[in-house]
C-alpha cells in the first residue's frame, strides 16, 4: 500500500452510504488566531447483549447515545454500571462540558470516567484510550496525548477517532508531516465532519485558505449534530475574517448563531467581526454574552483590548484583571500557561515573565502559535535576535497570519530592517487589515513612518 499523499488534498473515499459523524467535540483554546482541535469521533458503545465488549461496528443506538447530555449517560451507567465503553463515553462528555462552561473541574470528573472505564476493561479500551488522549490534548498535555494516541490506534488501527486525537498530538507537537499522515488516515476511514475539519486545518496550517475554506465547508455538510455545525460554521468564519472578508465572515457567524444562539465560539467569532467592521457596540454585546456563558482567557483579552482601542482603559483594566486571576489560580494548580496567557503577558504584564512562561510552554508544545509567542515575548523583553528566530519557526510552515507577519515586523525594526519590517507590515495588512484592535492601526502608523524616512 502506497503512504498517504501527506502534500495533497485527503482522499475522500466513496461510499454507498454516508455514515452518521459519531463524535464529540473537544476544542483547544490555542489562541485566537489559528485553528483549533476539532471532532472527536468515538465509536458507539456496545448492544446490550455484549455490554462488557467495546463494539467497532456502527449503529443507531450507539450514534444517538453519544449525543446524550450528561446525566443521560449517568443514568445509563446506574443500570449497566460495569459497561466499560459506557464509562468512556461518559468521560468524553464531561471533556465537552468542560469546553463549554469552562470549568476545568470537570476535567477530573471526565478523567474519573475514563479511568473507571479502564479499570473495568485494562486491555482493548481504545474508546477509553482514545477518551485519555483527547482529555490530555484539552489540559495541553500533549506528550501524554501522543501516548495514549499510540496505544488506542495499536489497539484498534482502525479507529478514526484515535487517529484524530493522534493527529491533534503530533500537531501541537511540531510534527506536522506525522500529523497529516494520521489526518489521512481518519479521512480515508471515515469521511465525517470531524475527518474533513482536520483536513482542513492541515491547508490553513500550510497557509492555503481557499482549500481550507473548501474542506471546512464539507465539513459543515458531513455533519450530523449542532455542535459539528457550530463549530464549523466557527472556523469558516474566522477563516474568512483572518483573510480580511468581513462580509462572509460575519454571514457565517449569523448562520450559526441562528442555529446556537448561545454557542461562546460563535459570539466571539462575531464579536471580532463586528469590530473588524466598525461596529464596537455590537462587538461588546457579543464578547459580554461569550464570556457569561464561558469565561475562557482569549474572550477576556479580546473584549479588554477592544475596550483599550476605543480609550476605556477602566473597563479594559476590569477585564485584564480577570485574566490575572484566572492566570493565578492556573499557576496555583500547576497548570500550563496557554498562548493568549502569554501574549496577555508580554503585552500587559511582565514580558520577562512572559519569556518564563512560553520557554516552559515551548518545551511539551513545539507548536508554530507557541514559536509566535515565544518571539512576541521575547521582543518585548529586548531580546530581538532570539525572538527573530523564533518568528521565523512560527512562519516556516507558509501559514497566513497577519498577527505572525506583525510580530515579526516589530522584531525586524527593532533590529534596523527596515525593508524586511515593511514587507511583513504590508503582508499582515494585506492578510486581514482589521487582524488586531490595537496592534492593526500601530501596523498602518509604522508603515506611514517608514515611508516618510525615505
Amino acid at each position: 500500500m502506497p503512504p498517504p499523499e501527506t502534500n495533497a488534498e485527503p482522499r475522500i473515499p466513496r461510499t454507498g452510504r454516508r455514515r452518521r459523524l459519531r463524535s464529540t467535540l473537544v476544542t483547544l483554546v490555542l489562541g485566537s488566531v489559528l485553528f483549533t482541535v476539532g471532532a472527536v469521533g468515538l465509536d458507539p458503545p456496545p448492544t446490550d447483549d455484549a455490554p462488557d465488549r467495546p463494539s467497532r461496528l456502527g449503529g443507531a443506538a450507539g450514534e444517538a447515545s453519544l449525543r446524550e447530555p450528561v446525566e443521560a449517560l449517568r443514568e445509563r451507567l446506574r443500570h449497566l454500571p460495569n459497561n466499560p465503553v459506557g464509562w468512556a463515553h461518559l468521560g468524553m462528555a464531561y471533556v465537552q462540558q468542560a469546553r463549554t462552561t469552562a470549568d476545568p473541574t470537570t476535567y477530573a470528573r471526565g478523567e474519573s470516567a475514563l479511568r473507571k472505564s479502564l479499570k473495568l476493561q485494562p486491555a482493548d479500551n481504545f474508546q477509553a484510550e482514545t477518551g485519555m488522549g483527547a482529555l490530555a490534548s484539552a489540559r495541553h498535555d500533549f506528550p501524554s496525548a501522543l501516548a495514549w494516541a499510540r496505544k488506542a490506534t495499536a489497539t484498534n488501527p482502525s479507529s478514526p477517532a484515535a487517529h484524530g486525537v493522534l493527529a491533534d498530538a503530533y500537531t501541537q507537537l511540531g510534527r506536522y508531516e506525522a500529523s497529516y499522515r494520521a489526518v489521512q488516515r481518519m479521512t480515508d476511514l471515515r469521511p465525517d465532519a470531524a475527518s474533513l475539519a482536520r483536513a482542513s486545518y492541515t491547508w490553513e496550517l500550510r497557509g492555503d485558505t481557499r482549500r481550507a475554506r473548501e474542506l471546512m465547508r464539507r465539513s459543515l455538510q458531513a455533519a450530523s449534530t449542532g455542535p459539528e455545525r457550530s463549530f464549523a460554521r466557527t472556523h469558516l468564519a474566522l477563516l474568512a475574517l483572518e483573510t480580511g472578508d468581513r462580509v462572509t465572515a460575519l454571514r457565517e457567524a449569523n448562520a450559526g448563531l441562528r442555529a446556537a444562539p448561545r454557542d461562546p465560539a460563535l459570539l466571539e467569532a462575531r464579536a471580532r467581526t463586528h469590530a473588524a467592521l466598525g461596529k464596537p457596540r455590537e462587538a461588546v454585546d457579543d464578547y459580554t454574552t461569550a464570556i457569561a456563558i464561558a469565561p475562557l482567557p482569549q474572550y477576556l483579552l479580546g473584549l479588554g483590548e477592544l475596550h483599550e482601542s476605543l480609550g476605556r482603559q477602566e473597563q479594559a483594566e476590569t477585564l485584564y484583571g480577570l485574566l490575572r486571576a484566572q492566570d493565578r489560580l492556573r499557576t496555583a494548580s500547576g497548570g500550563t500557561p496557554d498562548v493568549d496567557a502569554i501574549l496577555f503577558e508580554a503585552d500587559h504584564g511582565d514580558p520577562d515573565k512572559a519569556v518564563v512562561m512560553c520557554r516552559h510552554v515551548l518545551r511539551g508544545r513545539p507548536f508554530i502559535a507557541v514559536h509566535d509567542a515565544c518571539a512576541w515575548a521575547l521582543h518585548r523583553a529586548g531580546s530581538d535576535e532570539q525572538a527573530l528566530e523564533h518568528a521565523g519557526q512560527a512562519l516556516a510552515l507558509g501559514t497566513r497570519s497577519a498577527p505572525f507577519h506583525y510580530h515579526r515586523a516589530r522584531i525586524h525594526h527593532a533590529l534596523g530592517d527596515l525593508d524586511a519590517t515593511r514587507e511583513d507590515l504590508d503582508r499582515a495588512l494585506a492578510i486581514d487589515p482589521h487582524f488586531h484592535p490595537l496592534h492593526a492601526t500601530e501596523a498602518r502608523t509604522m508603515l506611514r513612518r517608514i515611508d516618510g524616512t525615505r
